[in-house]
């Protein structure tokens, strides 16, 4: 009996002690990814544990605990849940080298990676006008913006994507796990709100090795999924010069282990030129549920609707004389585009165990377009659905740490389209739609394999090698031309292997240096795909080429500067050259050689740092030398090789320098140089080199447990340069019309606005 009852007592305490047991997960509140090594300490600071590699704890007894990261900001907080709980630990600005980043396949530390990488956090995109993604992205090194309107962008990164007449090509986007870039390579991150963003990583150079087709690189958007253990909402309001109107209602709910943020926002602009308003409507939604301490579901969700009017391009005169103007046949025919877009997915983490992760992603996305252009009206419906898949763990070769990765990527694009006559005139009031003159169908599917590897050769060099093997193809139906005249058929590029081969070796706790080697290829489009005469052109191939880079991260000064600087050389064959055929339509054709040579350097320095206030200085610069290698128009037998690659500048600086204090003001100011850019590929004609200086202060306070509030005044130009925002390259002169080169930028514009927060 006595024995019995012993054996009771310690049972009894065993099952108390087991559920005083706290266990958790840490995780980085930006882009949720588990965080290991994080030392967790007691009241007494004495350290108690620390997370293992998928950022699991177990603590002994409920109380009060200091997560401690380097890179990250200390969280103390108090524990008394025995449910399983989530640790969300902030990134420090100036201490980005240190972040796990989401781009690369084995979740990595920035400062461990060989490639060129660079990060926008989330104050940096909260700092921004809330309204348009082209002043932040213009602050990264190496990655160019020209921002016709609100609606009409073009991304090149590293001079890829920069011949390319309208919008962003040769690069992929991805809005988490969701491809933003279609099955022909076009990428509008543009239509994504730009409130629902945590985080942008941006890879630059052929990232084709991880992500399949993609020679500038990848762009990686990552939404805000909310804050744990917080419900709260927010109302945000900004209005502008021309017109601008934004409204924002903004909704968080979270537990221990469940997040989720939903957002709204219309946005109501009547634009700086003529046919330049826009009315754009979005709902977005993102969560995270982590299911006990080895799986996370996350859902994501983006619904837009737009109907914004196109004022186009105009000539050097009205440029300098009339820059409000729109084109006058865009005018005339009241041209515009009206579509509602939707991005769904889901994805699934599960830990096998402390080694081994899956990752797995399913998603969706549609497109129903109705664009009203000069010359005709053209209809789209695109539906799109795709998987994506890898697993990751670590293991030993010849007894040195390995980590690897191995996955897969399926994605099928269907399109429909009808293009009908535009029979507007001066008695229409805008565009007329007339008889249907094309309809086909477009099938275009492609799968991607890949592995990638970290192998650590000592304690501070890593070799690193990735492979990807992609097969792109697509079939067209020709709904109104049955005959030989059409461009029904089956059309299939050959399967392209892309590797890559990097070495980094720290020097230091703070300077590493990298090297790698890697191949990138990006498909034609389907317009450039087709011939003149419409017919598929069955020779036209692949743009590809091998990019070289050294390279080298770290911290300085008592670790109160970072920087970052990559030299790197890539040559490119059969660039796909688009060929004007008409005022607004052009063919490609694969044209020879190009070499890109290129300095990038980024650095931030902590000016001060005290408990009351903070200023930090940012500089990027970026050094180009891109150059055609073997070119020759085919029509006019002009030898361009040698000369420089239109539509990129030389050289490009972005200084910016921010304030914040504890009582709650900050401010910024930001500084944009961009030289002279070629619009001809003879390099006869170049546009003027411009200045920008745009800044914003504000004020937040926290006046109650309950509420916050963000009060902001914001300036864009300050000093009124007059300059091209985005330049149509190579602009014919059809019909005896001045080429039109040119969308003018706005001038010294406002805006201002608050978001009030209530958490409940």
């Amino acid at each position: 009996m006595k024995q019995l009852s012993t054996l009771i007592i310690l049972l009894f305490f065993s099952i108390n002690s087991f559920a005083q047991e706290i266990q958790g997960k840490v995780i980085e509140s930006e882009n949720s990814i588990e965080l290991s090594n994080v030392q967790i300490f007691n009241s007494e600071n004495i350290e108690i544990t620390t997370t293992n590699n998928n950022g699991i704890f177990i603590l002994p007894t409920p109380g009060s605990y200091t997560f401690k990261k380097e890179g990250f900001q200390n969280k103390t907080i108090d524990l008394k849940s025995s449910k399983f709980v989530i640790i969300e630990l902030n990134v420090l600005p100036e201490n980005l080298n240190e972040i796990q980043i989401t781009a690369s396949n084995l979740n990595s530390q920035i400062k461990s990676l060989p490639t060129a990488i660079s990060v926008i956090s989330t104050k940096e995109i909260e700092n921004s006008d809330n309204v348009n993604m082209t002043s932040i992205l213009n602050t990264v090194p190496g990655v160019v913006v020209h921002n016709g309107t609100l609606t009409t962008n073009k991304i090149n990164i590293r001079g890829i994507g920069s011949r390319n007449l309208y919008g962003t090509s040769k690069l992929r986007a991805y809005y988490q796990d969701i491809p933003l870039t279609n099955g022909s390579g076009e990428s509008t991150i543009e239509d994504i709100e730009i409130t629902s963003i945590g985080r942008i990583e941006i890879l630059k150079g052929p990232s084709s090795s991880i992500y399949g087709a993609g020679l500038g690189g990848t762009i990686q958007l990552i939404p805000n999924k909310g804050l744990y253990n917080e419900n709260s909402i927010r109302g945000g309001y900004i209005f502008g010069s021309y017109g601008l109107q934004k409204y924002l209602a903004q909704v968080n709910l979270g537990n221990d282990s469940n997040s989720a943020n939903i957002i709204y926002t219309n946005t109501q602009k009547d634009g700086y030129r003529d046919n330049n308003q826009l009315d754009k409507q979005s709902f977005s939604v993102a969560t995270n549920h982590f299911i006990g301490e080895s799986d996370k579901l996350t859902f994501i969700g983006n619904y837009i609707d737009l109907k914004a009017f196109i004022p186009s391009s105009i000539n050097e005169e009205t440029y300098l004389n009339e820059p409000t103007s729109a084109d006058f046949r865009w005018g005339q025919a009241k041209g515009y585009e009206d579509y509602t877009k939707g991005l769904f997915g889901i994805s699934w983490q599960h830990d096998y165990n402390s080694k081994t992760t899956q990752y797995t992603s399913v998603f969706t996305s549609f497109f129903d377009s109705y664009e009203a252009k000069t010359f005709e009206i053209e209809g789209i419906k695109n539906n799109s659905i795709g998987l994506r898949t890898r697993f990751v763990s670590n293991s030993t070769l010849f007894n040195k740490p390995l980590e690897w990765t191995i996955g897969g990527e399926l994605f099928n694009d269907n399109n429909k389209t009808k293009v009908y006559e535009n029979l507007f005139d001066d008695t229409t009031n805008g565009s007329v739609e007339g008889s249907l003159t094309e309809r086909y169908e477009e099938n275009r599917r492609y799968f991607n394999v890949f592995i990638d590897s970290k192998l650590e050769l000592t304690s501070k060099t890593n070799f690193t090698f990735g492979v990807n093997l992609n097969k792109t193809s697509y079939d067209l139906d020709d709904q109104i031309n049955s005959d030989s005249s059409g461009i029904t058929g089956d059309y299939s590029f050959d399967a392209i292997f892309s590797p890559k081969f990097g070495l980094t070796h720290q020097i230091n706790d703070n300077i590493m240096i990298y090297e790698t080697a890697s191949h990138g290829f990006s498909p034609p489009t389907l317009e450039e795909t087709l011939q003149p005469d419409g017919q598929i052109n069955p020779d036209i191939k692949p743009e590809s080429g091998w990019n070289f880079e050294i390279g080298s991260r770290g911290k300085l000064f008592n670790k109160k500067l970072n920087y970052d600087i990559a030299l790197y050389k890539m040559d490119v064959k059969n660039l796909l050259v688009p060929r004007r055929t008409g005022d607004e339509e052009f063919v490609g054709i694969n044209a020879g050689k190009t070499e890109y040579t290129g300095l990038e350097f980024g650095v931030g320095y902590n000016v001060l740092k005290t408990e009351k206030l903070t200023i930090y200085h940012s500089n990027a610069l970026n050094f180009t030398d891109f150059k055609f290698k073997d070119f020759v128009d085919e029509d006019s037998d002009e030898d361009y090789s040698g000369n420089r690659l239109t539509g990129v500048p030389k050289f490009t600086f972005n200084s910016q320098l921010n304030f914040d204090s504890k009582c709650g003001i900050y401010a910024f100011i930001n500084y944009n140089y961009t030289d002279k850019i070629p619009m001809r590929d003879d390099n006869s004609i170049y546009s003027d080199s411009y200045k920008l200086v745009n800044t914003r202060i504000g004020y937040k306070s926290n006046f109650s447990k309950k509420y916050e509030l963000n009060l902001f005044l914001g300036i864009n130009n300050v000093f009124d340069e007059q300059y091209a925002s985005m330049l149509l390259i190579n602009a014919p002169s059809f019909g005896g019309r001045a080429p039109r080169y040119y969308y003018p930028g706005e001038p010294t514009n406002y805006y201002s606005g608050f978001n009030l927060k209530y958490i409940f």
